[in-house]
This record gives C-alpha cells, sequence and structure tokens, in this order.
C-alpha cells in the first residue's frame, strides 16, 4: 500500500479543485424520509433496509470534511465553519463536522500531502474522475475511497431513487467496473448545461446597421466594422490562459468547420479536431484576422482580468463567455461607460447561413465539481452516508437550491424566491458572493441543481436570451459523453495529451502569429503520429465502448 501511495502521489498533477460553494439558514424541524436505518449510528454496520431516518439525526461524534471553499468567497469568509450554509447544514442533519480546506487552486498538492500522511478525513470533495491520476478505479483500488454500492444501496434512498429514475445520469456516476465512488454533483435540467457562447455588443451591430452575425464572413464584417467605424482595438478577444483560445475548445468558431480543439464524434467516428483539415481552415481565418488587426494582439497571454479590462473599455465588442459571469459581469460596467451599451449572446458560427452549429458548450448532467467521496478509512460510513444523501432528498433539494426559507428564498405561489439578502445585498456583496453564503445551488455539491436557481441568477432578459441562442446547435450529436480510461490507460494517455497538446498550443499560435506558414499544419500531422495520437484515439474509443455498455 505505501508504494502505492508513493507512486499516486508523484503521478498528481496541480488542478483546480471544483470545490464547495455554499450556505444557507436552518430550521431544526425534524424531517422524516426512507432511509436504511431506523436510526443512524457513526459506524459503517448495516441495519434493516427501508426503515425511516429522521433530520436531524442523533449522533454524537464530529465527523471530518475536506474540500476547497469557493472562490466566490474569497476576501468575503476565510473558512467553511463561517459560512451561513455550512453552519446550517450541520443543524438540519444533525451532524457535526470539522471542515478542513486547501489554498485556493492547490487542491491537488494538498490531497498529495493529505494522501502521504494516511490520515484522512472521512469526506473528500474532489474531482475523482478528471484530476485523480488513474481516475477513482484506482482511488478504490489504492484504498482511498469508499467503493459505495453497497452504502448507496443500504443508506441513501434519495440518491439511489434518482439515479433509478435517471438512467442516463446513473451511467455518468459510476465506472466502466459499475463502481459508484462519490455522492455527485447532477445538473437537474438541460437549461442549466449550456452557459457559454459568442457574445456581442448589441448596441454597436444596431449602430452600425448589421445584423446579429450567424456565419464566419458575417462575423468578419462584423469585427471589421467595429474596428474601424468603433474604434476597437481588440475588436475579437477571448481568455488564452492556460493554452491559446481556451474559451474556444467547445467548438465556438472552430465548429465552423466542422472541429473542435478537442476529441470529437464524426458520424460514429472518433476524432482530434486539431488534426482534421476543418482545423487548418479555422487556422487560416483566423490568422487573417489577426493580420487585419480584428483580433487582440495581445491574445496569446489574455487572462481573464485583461478580458475584462477590454470588455469595460470598448476595446472589445466580441468574445466568447458565460451568460453569468461574463454577459452578467460586464454588462453593468459597460453601461456605466455607455448607457446605450448593451450585450448579447450571438448563435455560434456557420459557414452557411441557415445551418445548424456542429457544435457548442454543453456539460454533461453529471459535472466533474462537487463530487464527495468516502474515505475507505472512515470509521463512520452511515453517518456520512446520511449526511451526503440529505441533498438528494425534497427538503434538501430545497436548501441546497434556495436556502433557508424567509432567509434565502420566500415562495411566492409555490416559487421560490430569493430575498434582497441575496439579490441586492446590503452589505454590497455582488450576487454571486451573496448567493454562494446562503445556497450551493449557483456553484455544485452532492444535490440535484435546480432549473428556477439559474432563472434568477441569470437577472437580465439578455443573459436568458443568450442561453436559449447557445442551446441551438448539434453538440449532442458530436459530444462525448464522460467516458474514463481504466488506470493503465489514463498513465499511457496522460502522457500522450501532454505532448499533443504542447504541440497543439505551439501550431495555433504559430500560424495565428504568422511565425509560420498556413501550410505548416501538414508539418504537425506528422508530428502528431510521432507522440501517438492514433493510440491517443484508440484509447478515446475503447473507453466510449465500455461507457456504451454500462
Amino acid at each position: 500500500m505505501k508504494k502505492n501511495r508513493k507512486k499516486m502521489f508523484t503521478m498528481l498533477v496541480a488542478t483546480s479543485l471544483m470545490g464547495t460553494l455554499v450556505v444557507a439558514c436552518s430550521s431544526n424541524t425534524p424531517t422524516t424520509v426512507n432511509s436504511a436505518s431506523p436510526k443512524a449510528t457513526t459506524g459503517g454496520t448495516t441495519a434493516p433496509s427501508g426503515a425511516a431516518v429522521t433530520y436531524p439525526l442523533k449522533v454524537d461524534k464530529t465527523l471530518t470534511y475536506w474540500g476547497e471553499l469557493s472562490g466566490n468567497l474569497t476576501g468575503v469568509k476565510a473558512a467553511h465553519a463561517d459560512v451561513p450554509f455550512f453552519q446550517d447544514w450541520q443543524k438540519k442533519t444533525g451532524v457535526n463536522l470539522k471542515f478542513s480546506a486547501p489554498p485556493t487552486n492547490q487542491a491537488a498538492q494538498t490531497l498529495n500531502v493529505m494522501l502521504a500522511s494516511g490520515d484522512l478525513p472521512d469526506m473528500i470533495e474532489f474531482d475523482w474522475q478528471g484530476a485523480f491520476p488513474g481516475g477513482p478505479e484506482k482511488a478504490i483500488k489504492d484504498g482511498y475511497i469508499l467503493k459505495l454500492n453497497d452504502t448507496i444501496d443500504k443508506f441513501a434512498p434519495n440518491l439511489k431513487k434518482f439515479l433509478k429514475e435517471h438512467p442516463e445520469v446513473d451511467k455518468q456516476v459510476k465506472t466502466d467496473n459499475g463502481s459508484y465512488y462519490v455522492f455527485p454533483f447532477i445538473r437537474g435540467d438541460d437549461y442549466l448545461r449550456v452557459f457559454q457562447g459568442p457574445i456581442v455588443r448589441k448596441d454597436w451591430l444596431d449602430d452600425l446597421g448589421l445584423p446579429i452575425p450567424q456565419t464566419i464572413d458575417e462575423w468578419y464584417t462584423t469585427l471589421k466594422a467595429f474596428k474601424e467605424k468603433k474604434g476597437a482595438t481588440a475588436a475579437f478577444s477571448v481568455v488564452s490562459v492556460p493554452r491559446p483560445f481556451n474559451e474556444l475548445a467547445n467548438g465556438a468558431f472552430a465548429g465552423a468547420f466542422g472541429v473542435t480543439r478537442d476529441f470529437f464524434i464524426d458520424n460514429g467516428t472518433i476524432k482530434f479536431g486539431p488534426a482534421e483539415k476543418g482545423y487548418k481552415d479555422f487556422l487560416a481565418t483566423f490568422h487573417k484576422w489577426y493580420e487585419e488587426g480584428l483580433i487582440d494582439k495581445n491574445f496569446a497571454t489574455a487572462d481573464g482580468k485583461s478580458l475584462d479590462a477590454n470588455m469595460a473599455s470598448g476595446a472589445t465588442g466580441v468574445t466568447v463567455q458565460n451568460a453569468g459571469g461574463g454577459i452578467g459581469k460586464w454588462q453593468p460596467l459597460i453601461t456605466a461607460k455607455d448607457p446605450k451599451g448593451i450585450l448579447i449572446g450571438a448563435p455560434y458560427p456557420v459557414l452557411k447561413k441557415g445551418d445548424i452549429p456542429m457544435y457548442g458548450q454543453k456539460d454533461p448532467a453529471s459535472a466533474p465539481g462537487g463530487m464527495v467521496a468516502i474515505t475507505a478509512s472512515s470509521k463512520n460510513i452511515e453517518t456520512a452516508a446520511k449526511l451526503l444523501d440529505y441533498g438528494y432528498s425534497e427538503e434538501g433539494h430545497m436548501f441546497f437550491n434556495f436556502g433557508t426559507e424567509g432567509v434565502a428564498h420566500k415562495l411566492e405561489n409555490g416559487y421560490p424566491k430569493y430575498t434582497d439578502l441575496l439579490m441586492k445585498n446590503p452589505d454590497k456583496l455582488a450576487p454571486a458572493q451573496a448567493l454562494s453564503l446562503y445556497i450551493r445551488g449557483n456553484y455544485n455539491g452532492p444535490f440535484v441543481q435546480d432549473k428556477r436557481y439559474i432563472e434568477q441568477y441569470l437577472a437580465l432578459q439578455t443573459q436568458r436570451d443568450a442561453v436559449s441562442t447557445w442551446q441551438k446547435t448539434d453538440v449532442d450529436k458530436h459530444k462525448l459523453p464522460p467516458i474514463t480510461a481504466t488506470p493503465e490507460e489514463s498513465t499511457e494517455l496522460a502522457k500522450i495529451m501532454t505532448d499533443l497538446n504542447t504541440l497543439v498550443d505551439e501550431m495555433t499560435l504559430k500560424i495565428i502569429l504568422g511565425t509560420e506558414p498556413v501550410d505548416s499544419f501538414d508539418k504537425y500531422m506528422e508530428k502528431f503520429k510521432s507522440v501517438k495520437l492514433s493510440r491517443a484515439l484508440e484509447i478515446k474509443k475503447a473507453s466510449l465502448d465500455r461507457y456504451n455498455k454500462r
């Protein structure tokens, strides 16, 4: 075991934990739901199935919980224990918790150290599928986390019921071997799965007499007009950190040429976008735009802060970002400078007008953040399971999504409407910050996210319209489901992808900047062979075949 752990530690790479967000006030009214045992205990022993359990549970032990505190709370609260949501979660469930958290963006490194120590908490919140080398089956095999099949069957009736009623989600939250390994975060409506796409200054379009662009040619006309007639010095700009045109990985603009920045499915065959001819056409187009000064000259190093500055100043009129963190963030900044300024979501580009965009951003129903595993060493398995299962109960669903009635929300004709404490915070906290204090619905966690959250979080009609616009793609035909490689494949694939992404980044930058001609694309195709792209495609196909058999 020690050898396995040491090997595991060296393999873990730095990655951000999509961690915990937060809070709501609570009531101590007992709630009875179906459960596996008539009385909660603090051990992992079984009890008669089908009996009822009453919340709050009657337990006298304190359980330990490790996870990253939401970035929305940076500068607002220092620790989980200070956040109303986590305080009230304990009151509602009757389970006392001792929280520990890694420093921001240091989840993997901190987890490394914790695993090495052998001193593990009862629960760990982490992206076990995407960020743990070897994946969840290896984490189970190495003795870090518990295989949850029996635990869910005996002590988590609410999650068990949901998964039985939603077989497609069930496929996503277990391994190819059929192992359940976390209490998952689940997006409860298709509307919640789409939140990003092209954004454009509608007031500029109107001033110039231009339509909302749909085709690549129309986007070119728009960018040219923005530069020449609106003084946009970085007419098109997106975040390019950690890799060039990072926000275009979901098919924006590249999708018009029939590719993405990643693996995708084309007529049943898995392909890697940057190795297809369409990617060469995409690079040629963006090189032309760059040469003509239509793209931010500093695009290679553009991060979130520089994009914010470009949008606020009027240097940028076209980007790709979220409805909430993009339009919602920038609209008041733009309005302050120009009262007529307005941002809208535009369709994903196509080559031929009237075509349906091939690709677009759409997350799986079970998203990677907010996955909570119970550690194999925990002596409090039953209590931990019942604590986590609360989020999938009717009362827990309301609490995680809307907080405590009368404090975080009020029912209006049966609709849970957030109070001004969250939406017009008296301490001048932004809605995202205030929401994160009293609910967890605006981030992730062990629960099913409710569509009624996003209906209120997207306060502007333009935001809601943007999501509806971005939903109109054929992404479901082309996007890979959340497949997993075997532990052995995962190690091999990680090395291939490191080399492959390095080449793609180099090719993308050099061709768009013009330091290499567009025809050098063919040279990179030969290099892709040397870093075993074909093997990566084999692994992806094998993973997809196993997923389809789950």
